[in-house]
């Protein structure tokens, strides 16, 4: 809606993840490393954690991107919430498994031969789970069993699971403590720092076609920054309603209080802000009524 105001191409905001915005910070370049490494060493188990919002689900579609690029076998499990029968379901449509899709046994037949005969060919397989922190018991003891798939050379079948800072709480537990000694490579992804975050902004919108960018200054992506915490689906958020405030009111530049408003129109939480109460709101009516008397 306001990119021609802006002179831009394309939205540079967009919440959803795309590889080609990929910002790559230290800490992500990092983590595709890690996962890219995992896979070609095929180490078997990778986990990859981070909060709400701060980049998983876009590493894993530039894992993607790379595993097509390779032309490696994978399946991509997006939906966590599931049970033993339906992950098997998911796995055999994934990897086209030529089998009975609603026995277990017949999936597990097919893949099996499936993954033997990729080493045979020196290549491995690749099962993408995101989410995963929402997964039940069930469903990681089956994930765990997949994972004594193996021959000489190393694991036959490489298997990523991607979560929420619970994921890893849940690997803690005494029941899943097999599955936790398997896990070779882990790493977590943290929110940004003030550096990162105006880099982050400025990398996007030069993707989008402004390489120097005059929209937001340097105070208020300190602002922004302080605001969402360093979150990137977050300042994705904010700085694409700041620039849809903006380009109503006809303005070129991102103020204070274009931030201020979005931030108290998206109800954001940040440490030391002052939250608004009914009691507090109704101890400022009040103050201002006293002080309206004694105008008077």
């Amino acid at each position: 809606m306001y990119n021609a105001f802006f002179g831009i191409n394309e939205n540079p905001f967009n919440l959803s993840p795309d590889p080609a915005y990929l910002y790559r910070s230290s800490q992500h370049e990092e983590a595709l490393a890690n996962l890219i490494y995992g896979v070609q060493s095929r180490k078997g188990f990778i986990v990859l954690t981070g909060e709400v919002g701060t980049g998983k689900t876009t590493m894993l579609e530039c894992l993607r991107e790379y595993l097509e690029s390779q032309y490696v076998e994978f399946a991509f499990l997006f939906n966590s919430r599931i049970t033993p029968q339906q992950f098997f379901d998911m796995i055999a449509y994934d990897l086209d498994l030529r089998c009975e899709r609603g026995s277990k046994t017949e999936v597990l037949f097919a893949l099996n031969s499936m993954l033997i005969q990729q080493a045979n060919e020196g290549r491995t397989a690749v099962l993408i789970v995101d989410e995963a922190h929402n997964l039940d018991w069930e469903v990681l003891e089956e994930i765990r069993l997949l994972g004594n798939l193996e021959n000489r050379r190393g694991k036959l079948l490489q298997i990523v699971l991607a979560g929420q800072p619970e994921l890893d709480r849940k690997l803690d537990a005494p029941n899943l403590r097999q599955l936790k000694q398997r896990i070779v490579l882990r790493y977590n992804l943290k929110p940004f720092s003030e550096a990162e975050t105006v880099e982050y902004v400025e990398t996007r919108l030069a993707r989008a076609g402004m390489p120097d960018q005059t929209v937001f200054s340097e105070p208020v992506l300190a602002e922004i920054h302080r605001r969402t915490q360093g979150i990137p689906r977050l300042i994705n958020a904010v700085c694409d309603n700041c620039m849809l405030t903006a380009f109503a009111a006809e303005k070129k530049q991102i103020t204070p209080e274009i931030v201020e408003e979005v931030s108290t129109d998206m109800r954001l939480e940040w440490p030391g802000r002052r939250l608004r109460t009914p009691r507090r709101d109704y101890e400022d009516s009040l103050e201002t009524s006293a002080l309206t008397d004694r105008r008077e």
